[in-house]
C-alpha cells in the first residue's frame, strides 16, 4: 500500500474552554483513526489556538497559511484531513473554502463522509452545510446561556464578573470559584474593596463637579497637583494607554460610572459583530463594543461593594451632564461628518499620544493639543498646540508605498518580512515596548539637555535628567531579560502572497477616494509618528507582525502653518 502524506487542520478557541494541547491530541487521533487504514500519515500540521469559529479562514493565521500551501506545487503532502469539521466550519464557510481544494486538486479528508469529500456528491455536500449551521447554532445557543447566566449572577449574587475594577477600587480575595469545576481548578472568585489611593480621588472629582468644576479645568487640577491618572495608578493593567495625564474623558468615565454607589452594574456595554468590509462578505465580521441604552443595564438588588459616593450626588452629576449634553444655542454649528484618511493612525512625536482630526478651512488637520499642565507635570517640552496639515503627509506616504511594493522591489520588502518573523507575541511585544521606552528616554534626555543650554535653572534639569535616566535603566533590564522565541516561518511564497496582497491595495490608493484611503492604510497596519522639530513623519511599523521597519516617507518640509496663527505650530 502506498503512503499517501497528508497535513492536518484543527482549531481550538477560548470558546471551547479546552487545553489546546488536549484538544488538538484528539483531533489529531479521530485524523489518524480516518486515514491509517488507507494509507495515510500526517507529514504536517497546522492548528490554530484561540481564534473564534466565526473567524473565517483567511483570517486565521494557521488556515491562512494552509490555504497558502496549496498554491505550493512543492507542499509536501497530497491531501488535507480535518478531525472536527463542526471546529473547522461555521455557518457557509465550507462552501466558500472548499472550492479552492477543489480547485487545486487537493482532496479534503473527514470523518463524517468516511474519506474525501466528493464535489459530485450531494450529500457530501449537504452533511458539510449541516455541520456548519450546526456550529453556528451551537455558538449562538452557548452565547445566550452564557449572558443569561451572567445577567442573573449580576442581579440576584452581585457578583463581580471579572475585568478591570473601576478606578477607586481593588480587588479582593472572595474564596473559591462558585463553579466546582473551576473552584477544583484552583480558580478564586473576587470582589470589588475601596484602593485607600485612589478612592479618595474619586470623592474629590464628584465633589469638584458639584461645586461647578468642569471636566477640563477637573484634569487640568489632577495632573497639576501630581496625581497620577488611572492608566498611571495601575499600569500593569493598563499597557494599552500612555499614563501621561489626566484627560477629559477619563473624569468624564468616572462621573458617569454608576458603581460608585455600592451596586454592580452589568451590561453597560455589548458586543456587536460588524462586516468588515461590506464589499467582501466573505472576509466575515470583526467584534465591536457599543453602549448599551441604560434601560438594558442589570443592576445588583443590593449593595455588594463599599459606595464611594451617595446615590443622590451621583444622581445630581448625572442631571447635570445631561442637562450640559441637550443644551443647545443657536451658535451651535451642526456637525457634519468629515473624511480623515489618517484617523487613528498618526501619533505626535513628542508626546506619543494619538492626534486628533480637525476641520480648518475646508481642510483637514490633525492636532496634539498639550496643556501647560500635563507638560508640567511629565517634564516634557511641548507646544501648546501642534498641526499637521493631512495633504502635506498622503501624497508622500502614497508614493513611498508605491515604491515599497513595486516590482523592483519587492524582493526587498520579502527580506524584511523574513527577518521579521524572529519575534512574537508576548515576548516581541515585550521587546519592542522596552525599545520604544528608552529611545522615548533618550528623546526627553536630550529635551532636557537642551533646555539646560538654553538657560534653564540647573537643579530642576538635573533632577528630571536623572529621573529619565532610572527609566532608561529599568527598560535596559528589562530589555535583556526579554526572552525571544521563535515562531514558525512562512514560506518564501507565503510571504510572496501577503506582499501581493499589500501591493495590491496600494496600487488603488491613487484612485481611491478618502473613506476608501483611510481603510487601505488601516488594513496595511500603518502607524506613522509626527516629529515637529524634524518636520518628518515616520513610519514606525505595518502590523506588529510584519514590520517593515523605521520610514521616513518625506525628508521635512512637513510643516504646515497654525490654523490660527498662520506661521507657527504652537500657541
Amino acid at each position: 500500500m502506498n503512503t499517501i502524506p497528508f497535513a492536518f487542520y484543527g482549531r481550538v478557541s477560548t470558546e471551547d474552554n479546552q487545553d489546546p494541547r488536549s484538544s488538538r491530541a484528539w483531533q489529531v487521533t479521530r485524523s489518524r483513526a480516518l486515514i491509517e487504514s488507507h494509507g495515510g500519515v500526517i507529514v504536517t500540521e497546522f492548528f490554530d489556538i484561540d481564534k473564534s469559529r466565526s473567524i473565517p479562514w483567511q483570517r486565521r493565521p494557521q488556515a491562512a497559511a494552509l490555504l497558502a500551501e496549496l498554491r505550493n506545487p512543492d507542499r509536501g503532502f497530497d491531501a488535507v484531513v480535518i478531525g472536527e469539521p463542526h471546529r473547522a466550519f461555521y455557518d457557509d464557510q465550507y462552501g466558500q473554502t472548499f472550492p479552492v481544494f477543489k480547485h487545486f486538486g487537493v482532496p479534503l479528508w473527514v470523518p463524517e463522509v468516511g474519506g474525501p469529500i466528493d464535489p459530485t456528491n450531494e450529500a457530501h455536500d449537504l452533511v458539510m452545510k449541516v455541520f456548519g449551521g450546526m456550529s453556528k447554532g451551537e455558538r449562538n445557543r452557548i452565547k445566550i446561556r452564557v449572558r443569561t447566566a451572567m445577567s442573573a449572577q449580576a442581579q440576584t449574587e452581585g457578583r463581580f464578573l471579572g475585568g478591570r475594577p473601576p478606578y477607586g477600587y481593588q480587588l479582593a480575595d472572595a474564596g473559591p470559584h462558585p463553579n466546582p469545576a473551576k473552584a477544583a481548578d484552583g480558580k478564586r472568585a473576587h470582589r470589588l474593596e475601596l484602593d485607600p489611593v485612589a478612592a479618595p480621588v474619586v470623592e474629590e472629582i464628584f465633589a469638584a463637579f458639584l461645586d461647578g468644576y468642569g471636566l477640563f479645568a477637573i484634569a487640568e487640577r489632577l495632573t497639576r497637583n501630581g496625581i497620577p491618572c488611572p492608566s498611571a495608578h495601575d499600569p500593569d493593567r493598563n499597557r494599552h494607554r500612555c499614563g501621561i495625564a489626566w484627560s477629559k474623558s477619563a473624569v468624564r468615565a468616572i462621573l458617569t460610572n454608576p458603581r460608585y454607589i455600592g451596586h454592580q452594574v452589568w451590561n453597560r456595554q455589548r458586543k456587536d459583530e460588524v462586516l468588515l468590509d461590506v464589499d467582501d462578505v466573505a472576509l466575515g465580521h470583526i467584534t465591536r463594543l457599543r453602549w448599551n441604552a441604560k434601560e438594558e443595564w442589570v443592576w445588583s438588588d443590593m449593595v455588594v461593594h463599599p459606595p464611594i459616593v451617595s446615590k443622590k450626588d451621583f444622581d445630581a452629576v448625572q442631571t447635570t451632564l445631561t442637562g450640559r449634553g441637550n443644551r443647545h444655542t443657536d451658535k451651535t454649528r451642526k456637525r457634519t461628518p468629515k473624511p480623515y484618511q489618517l484617523r487613528g493612525l498618526l501619533y505626535c512625536g513628542l508626546c506619543d499620544r494619538r492626534m486628533q482630526g480637525q476641520w480648518v478651512n475646508d481642510a483637514p488637520y490633525y492636532r496634539c493639543r498639550f496643556p501647560e499642565e500635563y507638560a508640567l507635570a511629565n517634564h516634557v517640552m511641548h507646544p501648546r498646540n501642534v498641526y499637521l496639515r493631512e495633504d502635506r503627509v498622503v501624497p508622500r506616504l502614497d508614493r513611498w508605498l508605491g515604491r515599497l511594493f513595486a516590482p523592483h522591489n519587492v524582493d526587498q520588502t520579502l527580506d524584511v518580512l523574513a527577518a521579521a518573523q524572529d519575534l512574537v507575541p508576548p515576548e516581541a511585544q515585550a521587546f519592542a515596548v522596552a525599545r520604544r521606552q528608552i529611545a522615548e528616554c533618550d528623546r526627553k534626555l536630550a529635551q532636557h539637555r537642551a533646555a539646560l543650554e538654553a538657560g534653564a535653572d540647573p537643579a530642576l534639569v538635573a533632577g528630571w535628567i536623572q529621573e529619565e535616566l532610572v527609566r532608561r535603566n529599568a527598560a535596559e533590564q528589562r530589555l535583556g531579560s526579554a526572552h525571544v522565541l521563535p515562531q514558525k516561518r512562512l514560506g518564501r511564497d507565503e510571504l510572496a502572497e501577503i506582499t501581493h496582497r499589500l501591493g495590491d491595495m496600494v496600487r488603488v490608493l491613487s484612485n481611491a477616494d478618502p473613506l476608501r484611503k483611510a481603510k487601505i492604510y488601516a488594513e496595511i497596519g500603518l502607524r506613522l509618528v509626527y516629529h515637529p522639530s524634524k518636520q518628518k513623519v515616520l513610519v514606525t511599523s505595518i502590523r506588529d507582525q510584519d514590520p517593515i521597519g523605521d520610514r521616513y516617507v518625506s525628508e521635512g518640509g512637513l510643516e504646515p502653518p497654525c490654523p490660527s496663527l498662520g506661521t507657527s505650530t504652537s500657541s
